[in-house]
């Protein structure tokens, strides 16, 4: 089982700790996962590869994770995309942060967690209970 993680490319290194207890606690239940921002690299010329190839990852993957702390447009397009292929999406936010309704609409879960242990905590308790239901 594989999990693509969503995240905003600008923001991503304010985010290093959560997308590292996002990853544990998708290790723990042996759920492998794919953080797109970090396996590629693309610039504003190759715009259609990119899509193509996120769009290929996301059909690779059993669910994807929207780290919603800091919006973007992909982040949306990727889990709209999900969606449409029938693949349930885990939205994941800072407390603090701006709710994100149209991310939020589409989800099939919400976590909004205080910190890194709070998120890790809250996505390892889902998915153990999720996982084991499969």
């Amino acid at each position: 089982m594989k999990a693509y993680i969503a995240v905003n490319y600008k923001n991503r290194k304010n985010l290093s700790k959560e997308l590292i207890a996002i990853g544990m606690a998708l290790n723990g239940v042996n759920v492998e996962s794919m953080i797109f921002v970090d396996q590629y690299l693309f610039d504003e010329t190759n715009e259609r590869e990119m899509m193509r190839q996120a769009m290929m990852e996301i059909d690779r993957c059993s669910f994807l994770v929207a780290e919603c702390t800091y919006k973007g447009i992909g982040i949306g397009i990727e889990a709209g995309y999900a969606k449409a292929k029938k693949k349930p999406i885990i939205y994941l936010r800072h407390i603090s942060a701006e709710h994100a309704t149209t991310l939020a609409g589409i989800s099939d879960v919400q976590l909004l967690y205080s910190n890194p242990k709070d998120l890790f905590d809250q996505l390892s308790e889902f998915l153990s209970k999720a996982i084991v239901k499969k």
